[in-house]
């Protein structure tokens, strides 16, 4: 039986895993994990071995459908008819009234190199028409925090593992880091400290010597008061600020508003659990901090956290040394790390953009500033924060499209076409983790009319007369061209797989090893006249938030059987629907108490906003006054909400987007009764 070499389809960077796959008859008979593989080391987890199951699914998309009116039942059609109805509607509408945006399952096949979605940002440039960053519903906003500090770069796992004394575990939870389990268990055996920082007890803080849970959205007041006992105690690095930082007076004057007994006040925590954070952090060297990927983001105070945690390597001399710094983290490159560009946005025409912030989108589409809507790979409902106002908005416009594997909400509510797409295995793709490189060569043909994204945007292009979109003779050329770089060794498709498919990046396991930072300056900037610039505070703060008469603060996660979206919420496979049911709700004995509910009773999750269904999961592992679930649920996102956080002007300041919404919901809690 033929067995081939693979990455897992399920996009859960940091962590990537490699596969091998036993194929036989043009079937999936067996999927594993790749013990070769640098990275995963023959780990795969849950969601990994249910990928087995998105090929052969009775539930798959093998033909495009469409159907009039939306309300009205899918109707079988052919590619023909659908592209031209697409390229129809685009050239009554003009290019500038055409959005195209893609998530997490337009990359099951190229997560890290981002060839699909280089292609799409390619079409729209070269068209005209709208295009959306894909990370503006993820790491981007907690990214600009970082960025403005100017520690954007992450040092690897495996640094972590061989050199760190001291690990915090801030927002990281390792059912999204399975692959960074390993190299902690490797720091522990050499006698790291981890520590971890968080709003309810994860499966990190099994693995931790101690666990602080503080209330949702106030990790900037957790790192300024870690930073007031390390300055006023005099624990920083004097030597290290004065040559590498700028700002220290000025931040150091601020801080004097910021003591244990303000963070104290505003986190939950007690005092002389973080005054002995402080001292541990900045005196046991080297200490590195795992950020939290899009979770801990998800929120008004997003960025103002990950801008305060970030000040805290500076402050210590953690940065550029090995096992220092801050470590894999959702979105992060390693020094070194990248690729080419095939996007073409110098030859992006003059027009009217709608920015790449989420409540200005869905604005687009309430406006008719937007009346042609291509989605890939995303289910656009579930993605977006206030769902219940995107919902309607969706239902103006002129034509929805989406490009999928399987139904999903966005899909069956509110889409004029559908369109089937390939899985891992049916197309030629290039995963890349911070230090390697993965060929996922075809296997299998597409079942029934199943089309890779290249093909599709091709035939749009053609229709719509984009000259120049797929100049390469060979498939892998776009492949090849993205490749085309110093950090990849300028690997080809044919030479990855000469190679055996993985190829090592050339890169720096330690960030910064330079000493060169992300910012005008080219040092780490206490204060940021960026952010001053932008009406923004140029020194770290904290705000409170505002009062609501919903008394429940709600955040949002992965759990090792789920995440996002994908694969119609894992209901499309069964391993993950057995796994993960439906949804639960986190919550506090006390709060349970309040509102008498047992385990597992049937509640109603409500605010202003909207309403969702869950299950209550009554737990110790949550304070209360706090209530968690994993996200993408149906309806979840109705109770969220889709106000800006940052200005217009600040959300592309760097290479991604910034301009997530807010995500933020307080909501209530009561037992539907039977």
């Amino acid at each position: 039986m033929p067995t081939f070499r693979t990455m897992c389809p399920m996009n859960c960077h940091p962590t990537l895993c490699g596969m091998l796959v036993d194929v036989e008859d043009g079937k999936v008979e067996a999927v594993r994990g790749d013990p070769d593989n640098p990275d995963s080391r023959g780990f795969l987890c849950i969601r990994g071995h249910a990928a087995r199951e998105i090929i052969g699914n009775p539930q798959r998309l093998l033909h495009p459908l469409r159907r009039s009116p939306r309300s009205g039942t899918w109707q079988r059609t052919t590619w023909a008819d659908a592209l031209d109805t697409i390229a129809q509607r685009a050239r009554a509408v003009g290019p500038r009234a055409v959005g195209a945006w893609s998530g997490h399952g337009f990359f099951a096949n190229d997560y890290g190199t981002r060839l699909s979605s280089e292609l799409l940002r390619r079409f729209a440039n070269l068209y005209g028409c709208q295009w959306w960053n894909p990370n503006l519903i993820c790491w981007g906003l907690g990214a600009f925090g970082l960025g403005l500090t100017g520690v954007l770069e992450a040092s690897t796992k495996e640094d972590m593992g061989a050199h760190s004394a001291l690990i915090l575990l801030w927002g990281a939870n390792l059912a999204s880091q399975p692959n960074t389990g390993r190299h902690l268990a490797a720091a522990k055996r050499r006698g790291a400290h981890v520590v971890t920082i968080d709003v309810r007890r994860t499966e990190a803080a099994a693995q931790s010597d101690e666990t602080m849970l503080l209330r949702p959205g106030t990790d900037a007041a957790l790192a300024l008061g870690l930073m007031h006992v390390i300055v006023s105690e005099r624990l920083y690095d004097a030597a290290f600020v004065a040559r590498h930082t700028v700002g220290f007076d000025a931040l150091a004057a601020h801080l004097a508003g910021y003591d244990v007994a303000w963070a104290s006040a505003a986190t939950g925590l007690e005092r002389e659990r973080i005054a002995a954070l402080a001292r541990r952090y900045a005196t046991t060297k080297p200490a590195m901090i795992l950020l939290g990927g899009s979770s801990m983001h998800k929120g008004a105070e997003g960025w103002q956290g990950a801008r305060a945690v970030g000040c805290l390597p500076a402050l210590t001399g953690n940065l550029g040394i090995p096992g220092g710094g801050l470590g894999p983290r959702h979105g992060a490159s390693s020094h070194g790390q990248g690729l080419a560009s095939i996007a073409a946005r110098e030859r992006r025409p003059p027009g009217d953009d709608v920015p790449d912030q989420m409540s200005r989108i869905t604005e687009a589409l309430e406006d008719g500033r937007v009346r042609v809507l291509l989605l890939f790979g995303t289910d656009m409902v579930s993605s977006f924060a206030d769902a219940g106002r995107v919902a309607a908005a969706l239902e103006r416009l002129d034509l929805v499209a989406t490009y999928d594997l399987f139904m999903h909400d966005t899909a069956r509510r509110h889409a004029d076409l559908v369109l089937p797409s390939t899985s891992w295995l049916e197309t030629t793709g290039c995963k890349s983790t911070n230090t390697h490189l993965y060929l996922m060569p075809k296997v299998l043909d597409p079942p029934g009319e199943a089309r890779p994204p290249a093909w599709v945007l091709r035939e749009l292009a053609r229709r719509l007369e984009v000259r120049d979109f797929f100049p390469w003779t060979e498939e892998t050329g776009a492949l090849d061209a993205l490749l085309d770089h110093p950090a990849t060794g300028h690997a080809t498709a044919a030479g990855l797989a000469a190679e055996g498919g993985i190829r090592p990046l050339k890169i720096s396991h330690v960030a910064y090893p330079d000493l060169a930072f992300h910012t005008p300056s080219g040092k780490v900037e206490f204060v940021s006249e960026r952010a001053r610039s932008l009406g923004l505070p140029a020194l770290p703060v904290f705000e409170p938030a505002p009062r609501s008469a919903h008394p429940l603060a709600l955040r949002t996660g992965r759990t090792l059987a789920h995440f996002h979206a994908f694969y119609d919420h894992g209901r499309a496979l069964p391993t993950l629907a057995a796994a993960d049911p439906g949804p639960r709700l986190w919550i506090s004995p006390a709060d349970a108490s309040e509102r008498a509910l047992s385990d597992g009773d049937e509640i109603r999750v409500f605010n202003e906003r909207g309403e969702m269904q869950a299950r209550a999961f009554v737990t110790d592992r949550i304070p209360a006054g706090t209530v968690w679930i994993h996200d993408g649920w149906t309806a979840l996102n109705t109770l969220t909400s889709g106000a800006p956080v940052l200005p217009d002007a600040a959300v592309d300041l760097f290479t991604f987007s910034s301009g997530q919404a807010e995500f933020e919901a307080r909501v209530d809690v009561v037992r539907v009764r039977g």
